[in-house]
């Protein structure tokens, strides 16, 4: 069994942007080979350029209640997540903290850098009274679905994906038929009414 190795934790600035770009492709292609779900994520991850992902960086440092957190083992960095502060809903003010991108190196997986991470993002909520914590992991990832159900998260939500752009096309296809649909009905009750009138209005032998 392997030495764990000597994590070292801060919080992600602009200049990680290259690091983190390498880390995401690393862990996007590493599920290639893991079935129909994990294609389907995979094919949600487009690779950045420095400059992008630079301002991605810029704009998440803008918002108070985010904060990104990367863990390095000998000066590089194996793993990252993201945390939110919100509320439960839109209309009360219970505090959530969402952790999302728990991403670890394919080779530092199994070495604590993702309980390290974890146990981070948790201090990070503490630290802001947040009263429950949602973890978003990729539906594929059995053996994180594993760990969260070990240490005690429970499902409460699904999340689902689409191109804004097919959704928009799929939305205006569906409505269109509906009017359509709609419109055709109502020209056959028409029809069908006016040929009982006329049967009604024709005098008797």
């Amino acid at each position: 069994m392997s030495a764990r190795p000597h994590i070292i934790l801060r919080d992600a600035d602009r200049e990680d942007a290259a690091a983190l770009i390498d880390l995401w492709t690393e862990c996007a292609g590493a599920s290639v080979d893991e079935g129909s779900e994990a294609f389907t994520q995979q094919s949600l991850w487009r690779q950045p350029g420095i400059a992008e992902a630079s301002a991605a960086l810029d704009l998440s440092f803008t918002r108070p209640d985010k904060r990104i957190i990367v863990a390095l083992v000998e000066g590089e960095i194996v793993g990252a997540t993201v945390c939110d502060i919100g509320t439960l809903t839109p209309i009360n003010l219970t505090r959530v903290l969402v952790v999302t991108e728990i991403q670890v190196s394919p080779r530092f997986r199994r070495k604590s850098v993702a309980s390290t991470l974890l146990s981070a993002a948790a201090s990070y909520g503490e630290d802001n009274n947040c009263e429950i914590v949602v973890a978003a992991i990729p539906v594929h990832s059995r053996e994180p679905h594993r760990y969260l159900t070990k240490i005690g998260f429970n499902q409460i939500a699904v999340l689902r994906a689409i191109q804004s752009s097919k959704l928009r096309s799929r939305l205006t296809t569906k409505a269109t038929n509906s009017r359509d649909t709609g419109k055709l009905i109502a020209v056959r009750r028409t029809l069908r009414r006016r040929q009982g009138d006329v049967r009604g209005a024709r005098p008797r032998p």
